[in-house]
């Protein structure tokens, strides 16, 4: 319940009458990211910091745009976000602790496009990031399960610039949020080439550089200062 009416008050809060999409259009797309973590977490303000390991992760997302006014556009996004590592400097008499992380989530976007041009677009709205984790921990003291079931609203801001007669794009999207302690974003840019450009469907390739960070302040007695970073690629298609 308490999911549901924090999702449905931010995409309440975005009403705007001078954005909406020229065209209908379905996106559907799918980016590997080679991500690094690092940082602390536990279930009190004392963290405890772990060297964790580099893995490969996946994002998939489906967005749907359109011409009528006032509506926003939806956009849903999954990405996973897992990792496992060892406690860094524990006590003397402490068995060195082991950690298995879990923060995947889906972010539920409505969004208006502001300005489009043909070569260059905005698009401002909010994000419902549905966290669905836990944060795993194996020392002396035994096993430890802490779960996370959240959703956390956000900005989200996306911007795209096509550089004429080349099939070449910049892109940059963000999620961001500062609220109750919690600082959480989500971030990335690259480049785009039309591996694909006709009238019935048109296929990009991506390459860019993507990071995210969860600092996380009692929520749901979860304490955290995490950073995730790396490069990926992604395949779009837009019919």
């Amino acid at each position: 319940m308490k999911k549901s009416a924090a999702l449905i008050s931010s995409l309440m809060m975005l009403t705007s009458p001078n954005a909406n999409a020229d065209a209908i259009g379905v996106y559907i797309g799918a980016q590997v990211w080679d991500m690094a973590a690092e940082g602390s977490y536990d279930d009190s303000k004392v963290q405890q910091e772990f060297n964790f390991d580099d893995d490969t992760q996946n994002r998939f997302y489906i967005e749907f745009e359109h011409p009528l006014p006032f509506i926003p556009n939806i956009k849903i996004a999954h990405s996973e976000l897992m990792t496992t590592g060892v406690e860094i400097n524990p006590a003397a008499d402490s068995l060195q602790g082991s950690s298995e992380l879990d923060l995947s989530y889906t972010d539920y976007t409505l969004y208006y496009e502001l300005f489009d041009n043909g070569l260059f677009s905005f698009d401002f709205g909010l994000t419902g990031k549905d966290f669905e984790g836990e944060f795993i921990t194996l020392d002396r003291s035994g096993l430890d399960v802490d779960n996370v079931d959240e959703i956390i609203p956000m900005l989200y801001l996306s911007a795209e610039v096509e550089l004429p007669l080349t099939g070449l794009g910049v892109f940059a999207e963000g999620n961001i949020l500062a609220l109750d302690d919690h600082t959480a974003a989500d971030y990335q840019a690259g480049i785009s080439y039309a591996l694909i450009d006709n009238m019935i469907v048109d296929v990009d390739i991506q390459l860019g550089y993507r990071w995210a960070q969860v600092e996380l302040e009692d929520l749901e007695g979860i304490y955290s200062d995490l950073d995730f970073d790396g490069a990926f690629a992604g395949v779009e298609v837009h019919f």
